[in-house]
This record gives structure tokens, C-alpha cells and sequence, in this order.
């Protein structure tokens, strides 16, 4: 068997664990198709073994639905017996959880064939694989995530989700004041026991803001020249906040849209592009003449119908939509402009950058990246011109063009040939086919609103 370099970190387990030598227990942590974070409980003296041979799981933690049954029209299930691929440390990616009351760890793994190859169905490989495009250019891609949130109550009612009460005033929020400093005082326990567990964990978020709707906040992190070390990040910091909260007795939902009437959640993407030199190919003082920036535009933007399915998975997804809630829903771009999908943000020349958007706080950060970058690249090497900036509002001047709905988002991505240039179709397939599960199961769903309209009606 070909074991992969990456695997053989040995020193990095016996420094952990002489550093911290009460870890009773390590979770070993794989995000499947919709970013779920999947896994398996060791104890410490199991580690090194992890890191010498692996861990097994089945191939078919690929082929998962949202609710964790397996989608047999992958092929991934049944068909192969249900079996096995290997496991291994991603390198630096070992911390402690500080939320666990017996001290635990954590490693993020990714999976790999038998013989040692990477497998193509597990979502990091299929960033890895837009990336090294880039590698082969000798370019760098440097970027970070902003991620929204809502703490919820642990409480629902009649089945839905409500504001949790302030640990402060024990009132319910109603503000739907952006950036509002007394908002962040209202949960300051939680928020801050947030960023410091993401520092305990290496994760690079270095600030909390209020946003627009009640007790929705949002974490930034900082740009790391690693797109695939940023959406370790993104995972890892869900979860952290996820546990946070709970111990804080509070719920927390990524849902893209869990109230009606109310802001979504996002997960905004920062691209810029270094070169050899770690120059960024972005840099200038008028952003609209830099060359490099208007193709990257391009290709973003005329992949950008195509790439819906990853940036927005879900039937919920769809419902964030609304010139009301900053959610751009065509092919556009501006400077400074929030109103945009992609808004390059004006200041010093050698930060210019890309601001995607337009995805949903429930993407799968790694999907979100690869469609994201597969943009670049076409753009990058094709000189796809974007056509002028949007100045003002981009919704009275932009006819709302990209998919509205999931179905329509998975025949764009279905029909891609530039995608499949840079995803691998089997992967594709294996996506639609999860996907498409998923809608038909929703679409034979029957909703409380029919029931209310039509049972004692028509």
C-alpha cells in the first residue's frame, strides 16, 4: 500500500500528547457531502496508530443525505458491498475540544483509496484537485470565510425555532439592528468563549459583529494562502460553535433561511491570487484596469449559474433570496457595492480582492470553494471579460437570472461543461443524485400550509 506522506506525522502526536497529557479521548472528524462533520471516538493510546495506518470508513459517508441515510443511486452503497477506504491526519489539524467535560481532541481526516490514492468522492479532494490548477500556474490562492449564525432556544415552537432569551435581561430579542454594539453584550459569554475557543484551536477568527435579524451574529476569518486550510477552518469553527453555544444552553442554526421574514444565513468567500513571488495579481489602484481581476470576474460570473447547486444545496437554501436582505441574485459585480454577487471591496491596492456573495451558511465550505475557484481559473486562462461594474442598486438594474430553486440549480450544474472541466463528472453525478433524493423526498412531503389551505377548503 502506498501510504501518503501526509499520513506519517508521528512527531506531531507525541508532541500533542505530551503537552497534554489528561486527553482521554481523540475525535476523528471526516465533513461529508453537506459539510456534517462524521467520525470516530479513539482513545489516546489508539493515535499513533491512526497516524501510522489509518482509520477505515465506509465510502458510502459520501453518498449521505441530509439525514445521514445513504443515497443508493450513487453506487456508493450497496452496490460496492458498502465498503471501506482508508483515512488520514490532515497535518496541523490536531487541538483540543474545549468544550468537552472529559478532555478530548480532535483531528480532521480525509480519505483515500486502499492503495493510498485520494478518493474522488470525499470533498476535499475535489478542491484539491481545482487547486492544484493553480499550482500548476504557480499561483497561490489566499482566502477566508465571513459565516453568519443564529443562537436559538433549545425550545421550539409548534416545531419552530425562536430567539433564545438574553443571559442579561432574560428578554427574547427583537432587534434587527446590523453591528449593534448591545446585542453583542446581551450574549457576550457565549460570543467571547467563541473566539477564545477558536484560538485554543488555531482557527483564525478574529472578530464577532451583530447582523441584521435577532440574536444573528457573524464570525470573519482571517485570510490564510491556503484555500483548503480555510475550509478546514470554516468546519471546524461550525462545530466549535455549535458546542459553545450549547454549553452555554443555547441552540445554533447554519439553516439558510430559519425565519421567514427575517435575514439569511451567508458564508461569504474572500479570493485573492498571489504569484511566485507572493505578490497579489490583484493589486492596483484602479481596479477596474487590472486585467487579471476583470478575468477572474469573468469566469466567476459566467459559472456562477452552474455553481448554484454548491453555493445553495438545500430546497431552504433558495428561500434567502431578496433585494431586502443583500442576497444578489444575478450575474453581477461593482466596487464597494453590497448589493453585487461578487463585490470587489475598494481601500489599499495591494489588498483588492474578490467578495463572493452569494452562498448559504449551508454550503459545504470545500464545494463552495472548488466552484469558486474553478470561476478563477476559466476566467484566468479563457480572458473572460465581465462586462461593466454595477454602480447603485444592482436589483432595479439586473434582472434576476440565476437558479431560484434546487431543481433548476442541479440541471445547470448537470448540463456544465466548463464545471465538469474542473469537478469530476462522476463526482457531479454522485452530488445530483444525492440532491435529487432529497427534493423528491421533500416534494412528497405534505406541509401544514396545505393542510390549513386545502383540507376543509376545496
Amino acid at each position: 500500500m502506498s501510504v501518503p506522506p501526509r499520513a506519517v506525522q508521528l512527531n506531531e502526536a507525541n508532541a500533542f500528547l505530551k503537552e497534554h497529557p489528561e486527553v482521554l479521548y481523540v475525535d476523528l472528524l471526516i465533513a461529508d457531502m453537506n459539510g456534517v462533520v462524521r467520525g470516530k471516538r479513539i482513545e489516546r493510546t489508539s493515535l499513533h496508530k491512526v497516524y501510522e495506518k489509518g482509520i477505515n470508513l465506509p465510502a458510502s459517508l459520501f453518498a449521505l443525505d441530509i439525514n445521514g441515510s445513504t443515497v443508493e443511486s450513487t453506487g456508493l452503497g450497496l452496490d460496492i458491498g458498502d465498503a471501506d477506504r482508508i483515512c488520514y491526519p490532515i497535518p496541523d489539524t490536531l487541538s483540543n475540544e474545549p468544550w468537552q467535560k472529559r478532555p478530548t481532541a480532535q483531528l480532521l481526516m480525509t480519505m483515500h483509496e486502499i492503495e493510498g490514492e485520494p478518493f474522488f468522492a470525499d470533498p476535499r479532494e475535489v478542491l484539491r484537485q481545482v487547486v492544484s490548477k493553480f499550482d500548476e500556474m504557480g499561483l497561490t490562492i489566499c482566502a477566508a470565510f465571513e459565516l453568519e449564525f443564529y443562537l436559538i432556544d433549545q425550545e421550539n415552537v409548534n416545531g419552530r425555532p425562536q430567539p433564545p432569551r438574553s443571559p442579561i435581561s432574560g428578554k427574547r430579542p427583537m432587534s434587527t439592528q446590523v453591528y449593534l454594539i448591545d446585542d453583542l453584550d446581551e450574549y457576550v459569554d457565549c460570543l467571547q468563549d467563541i473566539l477564545e475557543g477558536a484560538k485554543e484551536q488555531g482557527i483564525p477568527a478574529d472578530a464577532i459583529v451583530k447582523e441584521s435579524a435577532p440574536a444573528q451574529f457573524e464570525v470573519n476569518l482571517h485570510h490564510v494562502a491556503d484555500p483548503m486550510k480555510a475550509c478546514d477552518y470554516a468546519v471546524l469553527l461550525k462545530r466549535l460553535i455549535k458546542n459553545i453555544a450549547y454549553d452555554h444552553e443555547m441552540d445554533t442554526t447554519f439553516m439558510a433561511k430559519p425565519y421567514p421574514g427575517q435575514a439569511g444565513n451567508g458564508l461569504h468567500v474572500h479570493i485573492s491570487v498571489l504569484d511566485k513571488d507572493g505578490k497579489n495579481i490583484f493589486t492596483s489602484e484602479d481596479p477596474e484596469q487590472n486585467a487579471a481581476l476583470r478575468h477572474a470576474i469573468g469566469g466567476v460570473l459566467e459559472t456562477l449559474p452552474a455553481s448554484m447547486a454548491f453555493l445553495c444545496p438545500n430546497v431552504n437554501s433558495y428561500r434567502r433570496f431578496g433585494a431586502q436582505f443583500y442576497v444578489p441574485n444575478s450575474p453581477s459585480w461593482g466596487l464597494d457595492n453590497r448589493t453585487v454577487a461578487l463585490r470587489v471591496p475598494t481601500g489599499a491596492p495591494d489588498a483588492v480582492r474578490i467578495e463572493h456573495r452569494v452562498a448559504g451558511a449551508d454550503a459545504n465550505p470545500y464545494l463552495l470553494m472548488a466552484a469558486v475557484l474553478a470561476g478563477v481559473h476559466h476566467g484566468l486562462t479563457n480572458k473572460v471579460e465581465p462586462g461593466a461594474p454595477t454602480e447603485g442598486n444592482s436589483y432595479e438594474q439586473n434582472e434576476q437570472s440565476l437558479p431560484n430553486n434546487l431543481r433548476d440549480a442541479l440541471r445547470e450544474l448537470d448540463d456544465s461543461e466548463i464545471l465538469a472541466k474542473y469537478i469530476d463528472p462522476k463526482y457531479i453525478d454522485i452530488f445530483v443524485a444525492c440532491k435529487e433524493s432529497e427534493l423528491e423526498e421533500f416534494e412528497h412531503s405534505i406541509s401544514d400550509l396545505e393542510y390549513n389551505w386545502y383540507l376543509h377548503t376545496v
